[in-house]
């Protein structure tokens, strides 16, 4: 879906993207991850030409967006800002239908979308005539999302999308993040310096350093395969909680899903993500049921420590 070859942006003598390549796949979440000053976010914005490539090419499906035009390229592209990037003001509903009037939608089929949107990402129609000052921040997050997504694009660009969100906001919004239904149709490209987030949310990850893509590569990759000394180094004082959520439990039978209390759980979720369901109900279990929601199995806590003792086991083998 998208195609970098040997991009690169100088400032001066400064190399801020040095030579780097790499692809992302339809439907991927690829997170680019590093330091600041690392050139994560200078790539992000020559994918959507808010900055200029100083040489290299870029494709997003089949197509060279520098013979495109800047503002039509943007149209197609979702955008998410850290601060969440909303006009002060307009009203969220007006923050939210900002695409579709540039695009001469109809008012009926705005409005229809707008709803739709905020039902998806727990936002009461009430904001809809409110002011993002008036919002929270994860309510303000939600509506910068929700206005990138509106326009229903093919890829969604976020630069420090939770950045700025305290720590129990922002696990709240990784959750509906990983559930909402509307993402899992897009090819997201993430920027984040945080290494929890980024093995999280992320498919797979680019990690950089100084304008360079050090290692590319799965979350268990960069984890239990480190190309240097760097890469180890980057995660090493966060290791043993990262191994959890790099590590994924057996999935459901095709079709089937993980159920807690009735409610249906993604299948592709991380031994973390399925021990913190747990972690307030001693003695409970999460439920695995096939594909007409008839339970086949379960798994208590002591069968995901066994899950993980098993993985590191094998790699310790390999």
């Amino acid at each position: 879906m998208i195609k970098v070859e040997h991009l690169g942006k100088h400032f001066g003598r400064v190399k801020a993207v040095d030579d780097i390549s790499f692809d992302v796949n339809e439907h991927e979440n690829m997170v680019l991850l590093g330091t600041s000053g690392c050139g994560k976010t200078t790539t992000l914005k020559m994918l959507n030409r808010l900055i200029e490539p100083t040489h290299g090419k870029i494709f997003i499906n089949n197509k060279n967006i520098l013979e495109q035009q800047p503002e039509i390229l943007r149209r197609g592209i979702g955008y998410v800002l850290q601060n969440n990037g909303l006009f002060p003001h307009y009203t969220v509903g007006e923050n939210i239908a900002i695409v579709p009037q540039l695009l001469n939608w109809g008012k009926k089929q705005t409005e229809h979308r707008v709803s739709e949107l905020m039902e998806k990402l727990h936002l009461d129609k009430s904001y809809l005539s409110a002011y993002p000052n008036e919002l929270s921040g994860g309510q303000q997050q939600r509506v910068g999302l929700a206005r990138a997504l509106v326009a229903d694009p093919p890829v969604l660009l976020m630069d420090e999308p939770f950045g700025a969100l305290d720590n129990v906001t922002k696990a709240k919004i990784h959750a509906e993040f990983k559930a909402l239904d509307e993402l899992k149709k897009k090819t997201i490209i993430m920027v984040t310096h945080d290494v929890q987030e980024a093995f999280e949310l992320g498919d797979r990850i680019c990690l950089m350093d100084a304008g360079k893509i050090v290692q590319q590569g799965t979350p268990t990759e960069l984890l239990f395969k480190p190309k240097n000394k760097f890469v180890k180094d980057f995660l090493n004082e966060q290791r043993l909680q990262l191994e959890f959520k790099a590590i994924k439990p057996p999935p459901p039978p095709e079709g089937g899903a993980f159920e807690l209390r009735g409610v249906l759980l993604p299948a592709d979720v991380s031994l973390w993500w399925l021990i913190e369901q747990l972690k307030f109900s001693e003695g409970e279990t999460i439920s695995i049921v096939d594909d007409k929601h008839k339970k086949v199995g379960a798994l208590g806590f002591d069968d995901l420590m066994a899950v993980f003792y098993q993985y590191k086991k094998k790699q310790a083998h390999e």
